[in-house]
């Protein structure tokens, strides 16, 4: 952060944008002496989106922990609903904006007011630089973010999902069944990515064929999460009842240790309430 510091010589000066009063007559500079971390910092807006980089865990470099950083960003006490934040912390005052936590600290100066905010469940963050009081009418962060935070949202939901296939996708192919009620094809697709459909009777009769199959993304060992490449309903009508698609999506998939043949005889899917999902030799046959 090159451009930020305390001490406003001539030189810094010279590139300071005049502050103004709300009359418009310029505001005269301060020098607050021993109280200058109170509110004499000057900085600039790729300055102090470096500093948020940072907090977030999105600077090219590591400087702190993640577990430093999330100590950081927690909130530490609950306020009294009279207070202008739900929650604060070290220094941040905290509210819910569309269900994230927004975290912002404001600095108000004669003639000059900022706001540095961050959103740290979709890494955004906001510097805002004013030379000028702030409006009284309107919370220029609260309504910026009231479009950036659903803009983001699509964006993510829009992006295309990147896939990773296991390093053999052979002990995972073939059929499974939960309980003779629910059927399960596994296939290696393109790049060896498994595709996993649901068939039978009742699933067919109940659930459309575009959402009976999903894809498995390998993490770790043998363990896969669900990803559905493109959009869904949040809520899928089935008969009487309804699934929520969007809860599945992102749940962990744990096949079972491989047997002498070097297949997975089965799999559970604890975020799905599904266990014990066992495989069978071959494609059943159904008698109508």
């Amino acid at each position: 952060m090159e451009d930020t510091g305390f001490d406003i010589t001539p030189s810094i000066q010279s590139h300071m944008a005049v502050g103004v009063y709300a009359n418009g007559q310029p505001a005269p500079l301060y020098d607050l002496g021993w109280y200058r971390p109170s509110g004499q910092m000057f900085s600039t807006a790729a300055d102090l989106a470096k500093l948020a980089m940072m907090l977030l865990g999105a600077y090219h470099r590591k400087l702190l922990e993640p577990d430093t950083l999330k100590i950081m960003l927690t909130p530490l006490f609950h306020c009294d609903k009279d207070y202008f934040a739900n929650r604060t912390g070290t220094p941040w005052e905290v509210n819910e904006q569309l269900g994230y936590e927004l975290l912002r600290k404001d600095g108000d100066l004669d003639g000059y007011s900022a706001t540095f905010s961050l959103v740290p469940q979709l890494k955004i963050s906001m510097v805002v630089l004013m030379a000028g009081t702030r409006s009284q009418n309107q919370d220029v962060i609260t309504k910026a973010y009231s479009y950036i935070i659903p803009a983001m949202e699509r964006a993510f939901r829009d992006a295309k999902r990147v896939l990773v296939s296991p390093p053999n996708p052979a002990p995972y192919v073939g059929f499974y069944t939960y309980n003779n009620i629910t059927f399960y094809e596994i296939k290696a697709g393109p790049e060896r990515v498994l595709i996993m459909q649901q068939f039978g009777p009742q699933i067919e009769s109940l659930i459309p064929e575009r959402y009976r199959t999903i894809k498995l993304s390998y993490l770790v060992d043998r363990v896969f999460k669900v990803v559905f490449e493109k959009q869904y309903p949040c809520i899928l009508h089935v008969g009487s009842a309804s699934v929520s698609l969007e809860a599945q999506d992102g749940q962990l998939f744990n096949f079972y240790m491989f047997d002498k043949f070097g297949l997975s005889p089965g799999f559970d899917a604890p975020g799905l309430n599904t266990y014990n999902v066992v495989r069978i030799a071959h494609r059943p046959i159904f008698s109508k």
